[in-house]
């Protein structure tokens, strides 16, 4: 999937902005509690100067009462403050990711099929799952670090200033340091991210591809070919993570080694007795000094996780960016008659240089029942697929009624074309949520049962055990191809719509499923404008008229018995399959 914009840090949170502002009360309590969990902490520190030079050195024992007292009244803000925040955040995170997979989900459901057609199952799933909640975390600990730690340091450089201008003045050396180290290792995380993520999307699309590939994998003894495929993907995913890792690792040690040779220096001075400087002074300074590690820790992986939240914002506005299907018609299609004209259309398919179809004209009209046959590539499909727009062309127009398809609005036009493929999809469910499929509330039960017997399915339901209640599976599993094509014109049938198109919807079945789903068929055009994809030319003897596709052109057109008698390509098609 291209990506072509790239986002910064600054990017990413305008990008984000639309989505947190409605819960923009949520995100100021959280960051209220965040400051009030960073001022308590520094508090709790600044504490140590007057404990020992006024309530331990003077031993004012009602004083130290009052510090025992505020401490615990401190840490139970901190608590309350750092729970208040978590939840907030939580809760913001969660409505935010929520809203963007949605987001995600409703654009690829409205997505041209070309699109779907040319990404990785894996790589749009890993968009939807991993990406997703990757760019939530990075927002929420981003925002975290942010917030708590930048005012967590400012609080103990004020206490440090306040123990010691001199000892802290160090600090000074500290932070310019830091600052150079967090950039360097952001920068080389990125690069490391990116390929993290794409390795996720890689193990997805190699999962799912041995999960529905089972069968093939077995007979063809791929076995050892899937594993060591698996094997090598997983270890270039395993050694992201373990660059990920040894960057991100790097930004601990390399802020510590900085902070103590700062307290080394801080320790120098006071051996060398350059400072007049009393116990709790001392103490304040050095606690702080050693607290501020911290926080500075903290604010190098900021950069980290901001770059985690680009990445994944890179991806997610990526897609979100990418056309929807053009859908400008203004006319609802109702009452179809059935005419249909495609006229000098020419299509070819956004991966090719080679149109699939070539200024290709013809009328079906309504009622009638047209076959298109042609050789393996011909462009028979292709002009199934036209006609309810998975693809849209650019050169000639498709007529319905006598109006361009383009003008009437996608949903109604789809409403009108009952559409049955070799490969049939049924989704995880019941039959009678198949048959339903889309438009449940719409039909009764006994609606459901009657659409089953027409299209010749109660045959094999009746002896199921829960009939259509019937769980089929994954994209039915449990049912074989006869079965599931039934339920395919099942749901046709249901619908009652005045356009039919199979797509070879009998190639793939035995002698028996083919009959009981030609019957079905023919029950089916009834009445109906239909256009038959054909593979088996038995199937469309009785077609009204016949259209032979050859190289993307229309070169035969006519009833079964005059185009046997012109001994063209058809009649040789005929002669082939019927002699062999």
């Amino acid at each position: 999937m291209h990506m072509p914009i790239r986002y910064n840090s600054l990017n990413t949170i305008k990008q984000l902005w639309p989505f947190i502002s409605p819960y923009k009360k949520a995100l100021i309590f959280a960051i209220c509690a965040l400051l009030l969990n960073a001022a308590t902490d520094a508090t709790l520190v600044s504490l140590t100067k007057p404990l020992l030079d006024n309530g331990l050195m003077d031993k004012n024992y009602e004083l130290l009462i009052l510090f025992s007292i505020g401490i615990i009244t401190l840490i139970s803000l901190r608590g309350l403050s750092n729970y208040c925040s978590t939840y907030c955040l939580s809760w913001l995170s969660g409505k935010v990711i929520t809203q963007f997979r949605q987001l995600i989900f409703n654009h690829l459901l409205k997505s041209p099929t070309s699109f779907i057609n040319n990404n990785s199952v894996g790589e749009l799933v890993t968009v939807i799952t991993y990406n997703t909640q990757l760019l939530s975390k990075a927002s929420s600990d981003a925002l975290i670090i942010l917030v708590r730690e930048i005012a967590y340091a400012i609080g103990l450089c004020v206490v440090m200033f306040y123990g010691n201008w001199k000892l802290a003045s160090v600090l000074i050396v500290v932070v310019p340091v830091v600052i150079f180290i967090a950039q360097f290792i952001a920068k080389k995380f990125r690069k490391t991210l990116v390929s993290m993520q794409k390795g996720i999307g890689n193990i997805t699309t190699a999962a799912d591809e041995m999960i529905k590939g089972h069968k093939e994998i077995l007979v063809y003894n791929a076995q050892e070919y899937e594993k060591n495929n698996f094997l090598t993907i997983n270890k270039i995913f395993r050694r992201s993570i373990l660059k990920i890792v040894l960057v991100s690792g790097l930004s601990s040690p390399i802020i510590q080694l900085v902070a103590t040779f700062a307290l080394g220096l801080i320790l120098y001075l006071v051996a060398s007795q350059s400072l007049d400087i009393t116990p709790g002074s001392f103490t304040v300074v050095f606690s702080a000094m050693i607290a501020v590690m911290r926080p500075l820790r903290e604010l190098t992986s900021v950069h980290l996780e901001l770059q985690k939240g680009s990445v994944a914002c890179e991806s997610l506005f990526g897609l979100l960016n990418t056309p929807l299907e053009e859908d400008n018609g203004t006319i609802t299609l109702k009452g179809v008659k059935g005419d249909i004209i495609f006229s000098h259309v020419t299509y070819t398919y956004p991966t090719n240089s080679v149109p699939s179809l070539k200024d290709v004209s013809f009328k079906i009209n309504k009622g009638e029942t047209v076959a298109l046959v042609g050789r393996s590539g011909a462009g028979k499909s292709t002009i199934g697929s036209l006609l309810p727009r998975f693809y849209d062309i650019v050169e000639g127009e498709i007529l319905i009624d006598s109006i361009n398809i383009k003008q009437y609005t996608l949903r109604s036009l789809r409403d009108q074309i009952g559409y049955v493929s070799q490969q049939v999809h049924l989704f995880n469910g019941t039959i009678a949520d198949n048959i339903a499929y889309g438009a449940k509330n719409r039909y009764t039960r006994q609606d459901i049962i009657e659409a089953a017997k027409q299209a010749n399915a109660m045959e094999f339901i009746d002896k199921l055990e829960n009939g259509i209640d019937t769980e089929i599976g994954d994209n039915g599993i449990l049912l074989s191809g006869g079965q599931r094509q039934r339920i395919a014109i099942a749901r046709v049938l249901l619908r009652n719509n005045p356009i039919l198109i199979f797509d070879e919807a009998t190639s793939a079945l035995d002698n028996e499923s083919e009959r009981l789903v030609q019957q079905a068929i023919e029950r089916l055009q009834k009445n109906r404008t239909s256009i038959v994809i054909a593979h088996r030319l038995s199937t469309i003897e009785k077609a009204d008229r016949i259209l032979v596709i050859d190289g993307g052109q229309l070169v035969e057109d006519g009833t079964h018995q005059s185009l046997l008698s012109q001994n063209g390509l058809y009649a040789s098609m005929y002669q082939l399959q019927f002699n062999s």
